[in-house]
């Protein structure tokens, strides 16, 4: 016995040791994956006429080695996509889940020997910009699955397909810019937003490091704040007195109309503002901040010199926000607070906090470490219990990417407490019951962990998925298996929990919170038709008319479990509709059965056919915070250019759009389709207008910036500014001038000039600060506008003041390339390019001319 036994362990010694060095020799197959390159060449973007776009994949070969005909895997995100032609015999593409996909070898195909390629046909959907390529390539081997290897990728100059529309696009903007007159400095208001009444007066007050502050107890904080700032500016921080007249910034309490109202006075001998409430003194701090010239913040100022003026002002709408989406793509603690920073310096009070998404979970909850350990984290996965499958090109490794992140319980507590001090609410959304995977997933595996250690109740207490549930459904965005299971009492349990711990972190904090936004977008068709659990309610109570009547049954529950807490819902535009049959078609109409329950709904659909949704909405009793997709979604590309980031199916967004918006007169936007095209009065006839009733629902607007393609903190400065002035500008200044007058071509001609204002007082005051403000933003500089006509080359900028630099041969233009004057005659390749008062340049436009004319003489 004492024989065998001892047989058997070297037995079994001799097996481990064999499967260790098979281990290892899997691991390391005999091809080094960073001799593997892929690139991706467009061919057509409209293949045989339609709106496929056909490419070719090739796998090149660096090294010694040859690669592999099997055993491989390559798994990256992208738009649909599928092999096409005879390569469909060698290779397969299929979905994994969302918007990853895998790259597999068939039977029929050979290795590739060392310095060889293959090429590979594939079909997707459209590509209409870079947003559109395919991201985040990585090798797995099948003998080691869970483990993977990054792949060098590189896109074979998709541009040149996109000449054409290019040089179209640079003649439209050049005439475009053509409309922005360059106006003096004198002619430019200097507060930002533009203020209810303002005047400028004689004289100047030197702010100094000997000045004095002056405060009423109720403003003290504000005042502390601003004496912090100044402290960086002039090198010494202000004397607090109580009976200083002269060289003093004096902040006391007035009768004013409204919480936010300030006026502000500044004479050479003090500067004074008076103010309703806290926020008010906060805004008149902010005001005279954009009073003081632009490079004040560039470094330590001897004395900085302001203008005198008079000021009486106050915000048009109570809500002026931003949705900043961190679920998709998640941005540091320090980019949040930059945020916050430029959104208190245009007067915004609200960062509507956009926490979860099916890609990622970012806040910790104390008692569910699996949101924020799984949900907080992507990487390449097999089975998703230690994290999430990567998302928009976030690759295999788990951290370091943008796709994992989280903010701890005491971070999130310092956003609150950073936002209260000035005066900005931050409204947490938890977006449910779609769009939630991340919280599914999570919550799996916490159910998985327990059921292990035999804990079944435990497991069940916040599981958001029905095990038995068979449901067929494909989100928008890709996912199978995104929509937490609305029949399930532990689903209500869940959402209790994370809202009792997001209260106590907000009264920690000292920071006010009225509301959480539960989301309520996009659910597809097919969920809970075989759920088990669903069936079982449905049964249960009689009063549920089918599956899709659970929507009401979801929402009336969630309010009331609010409602126990003294807080009210928000959510998308969806909380206040129903799915009913409208000519034989299931489609979304307005459910009044909400309408008296103080929800808040921010209405993002204004697209053809639900251009008057908002004023149904709210002539119905809802409070509605226009979110208008055609003219505030800060993540839409500005315009069709290949080069120019963010989405485009809501249309092309640059800083125009938000500045034209008219919240009570939708139908008058100069421009409103997603196109860009005008509305007509025939696009208006029969649509809902906004009543007296609902005008008063209106609470305000917002601009939201979703994180598809934002993975890094300069792309979402790049997507968010100087888009977010204008989006400043129509939630604080009154109604314009242009909005409201009646002939059309006086409030065109009022129009132009109002616009010109604008982009002088954006460009030549407000984007200079904040080159300096909060450590600099990374704001997009526009591509110049270019055209060639009578065979001269001409070339404008949208942003008066910045600089125009070109070259004539080709190479890409730098701050030490010649400045644009005047138009050219030049013939070949030349390359203009906008750079601002740092230096830093935008994006190039190219104007390939033959045989130009010479420039005629005088």
């Amino acid at each position: 016995m004492k024989k065998k036994t001892a047989f058997t362990m070297a037995l079994l010694l001799w097996l481990n040791a064999l499967n260790a060095l098979n281990g290892f020799a899997q691991e390391k197959p005999g091809f080094n994956v960073d001799n593997l390159e892929l690139s991706r060449e467009i061919l057509s973007r409209n293949y045989k006429g339609s709106e496929q776009t056909l490419s070719v994949f090739t796998l090149r070969i660096k090294g010694k080695q040859s690669f592999p005909a099997s055993g491989w895997t390559i798994y990256f995100n992208t738009r649909p996509m599928s092999v096409g032609g005879a390569d469909s015999l060698l290779f397969n593409i299929e979905q994994v889940n969302g918007d990853l996909f895998k790259l597999r070898p068939k039977k029929g195909f050979t290795a590739i020997k060392a310095g060889g390629s293959k090429t590979i046909t594939v079909l997707s959907t459209e590509i209409k910009n870079k947003t559109d390529l395919s991201l985040g390539f990585y090798l797995v081997w099948d003998s080691a699955a869970s483990k993977a290897y990054a792949i060098k990728h590189k896109n074979i100059n998709p541009v040149k397909l996109f000449e054409e529309t290019e040089t179209k696009l640079s003649a439209d903007i050049y005439r475009q810019n053509q409309l922005i007159k360059n106006l003096p400095n004198s002619q430019l208001t200097r507060i930002f937003p533009t203020p209810v009444s303002y005047k400028e007066n004689q004289g100047i007050f030197k702010l100094a490091p000997s000045v004095s502050i002056v405060a009423d107890q109720e403003f003290s904080k504000e005042a502390g704040l601003f004496a912090d700032e100044l402290s960086h500016m002039l090198g010494k921080r202000p004397v607090f007195k109580g009976n200083a007249e002269k060289n003093v910034v004096r902040i006391q309490k007035g009768e004013l109309n409204g919480a936010e109202a300030y006026e502000l006075s500044v004479t050479p001998e003090r500067i004074l503002i008076t103010a309703a409430g806290p926020a008010g003194a906060f805004y008149g701090l902010q005001s005279l901040k954009t009073l003081f010239p632009v490079l004040s913040w560039k470094g330590v100022q001897k004395e900085i010199a302001v203008p005198a003026v008079t000021v009486e002002d106050a915000p048009r709408f109570g809500f002026r926000g931003i949705m900043m989406d961190v679920g998709r793509n998640f941005q540091p603690k320090k980019q949040v607070l930059k945020t916050l920073d430029v959104m208190a310096l245009c007067k915004m009070n609200v960062l509507h906090f956009h926490l979860n998404e099916d890609e990622g979970w970012r806040l910790e909850i104390p008692g569910l470490p699996e949101l924020t350990a799984i949900g907080g984290h992507r990487g390449h996965t097999l089975d998703e219990k230690d994290h999430l499958m990567p998302s928009f090109g976030s690759g295999p490794y788990p951290d370091v990417n943008s796709g994992s992140g989280f903010y701890t319980r005491a971070e999130f507590i310092e956003i609150l407490k950073y936002a209260h001090a000035r005066h900005i609410r931050v409204i947490p959304e938890i977006e449910t019951p779609g769009h939630a995977r991340a919280a599914v997933r999570s919550m799996d595996a916490r159910y998985n962990r327990l059921m292990k250690e035999g804990k079944k109740e435990a497991a069940e207490q916040y599981l958001l998925s029905d095990k038995q549930d068979k449901s067929e459904y494909r989100s928008v965005q890709g996912w199978n298996d995104n929509i937490m299971n609305v029949a399930l009492p532990s689903t209500y349990a869940f959402l209790e929990k994370v809202v009792d711990e997001m209260r106590a972190m907000y009264t920690e904090a000292g920071a006010p919170l009225q509301t959480i936004h539960f989301g309520g977008d996009e659910v597809p068709a097919g969920v809970w038709e075989k759920s088990p659990a669903v069936n079982e309610l449905l049964k249960k109570d009689p009063s549920i008319d089918g599956v899709d009547e659970l929507w009401y049954y979801y929402f009336k529950r969630v309010n009331a479990m609010l409602k126990k807490k003294q807080l009210y819902l928000s959510g998308w535009e969806e909380i206040g509709l129903r799915k009913a049959m409208v000519n034989r078609q299931k489609k979304m109409v307005l459910d009044t059965r909400f309408a008296g329950e103080n929800f808040h709904a921010d209405v993002w659909n204004n697209l053809k056919g639900n251009e008057d949704l908002a004023y149904k909405l709210a002539n119905a009793g809802y409070k509605v915070v226009l979110t208008c997709v055609t003219n505030l979604y800060l993540d839409l590309a500005v315009n069709p250019a290949f080069d120019e980031p963010g989405q485009y199916w809501g249309g092309y967004i640059g800083i125009e759009k938000p500045y034209q918006f008219i919240p009570f007169n939708l139908f008058k936007n100069p421009k409103d389709g997603a196109n860009g095209e005008a509305m007509t009065q025939q696009a208006s006839a029969g649509k809902t207008m906004l009543t007296e009733v609902g005008k008063s629902n209106i609470v305000g607007i917002q601009g939201p910036l979703w994180s598809e393609i934002i993975t890094s903190a300069e792309r979402f400065e790049y997507m968010m500014l100087p888009k977010l002035f204008a989006v400043a500008e129509r939630g604080w200044a009154t109604d314009p001038a242009w909005a409201t007058e009646a002939d059309g071509l006086k409030s065109n001609k009022m129009y132009q000039q109002a616009w010109s204002e604008f982009m002088n007082t954006m460009a030549k005051r407000e984007l200079p600060r904040i080159d300096h403000y909060a450590g600099g933003y990374n704001y997009r500089i526009p591509t110049p506008g270019t055209l060639v006509e009578n065979g001269m080359v001409h070339a404008n900028v949208e942003y008066p003041g910045m600089v125009i630099r070109y070259t004539t041969d080709g190479s890409m233009p730098t701050v030490n390339s010649k400045v644009y004057t005047g138009p050219l005659a030049a013939k070949g390749t030349l390359q203009f390019r906008v750079f601002n008062a740092l230096g830093r340049p935008g994006k190039a436009a190219t104007v390939t001319t033959v045989a130009i004319k010479s420039l005629p003489k005088n």
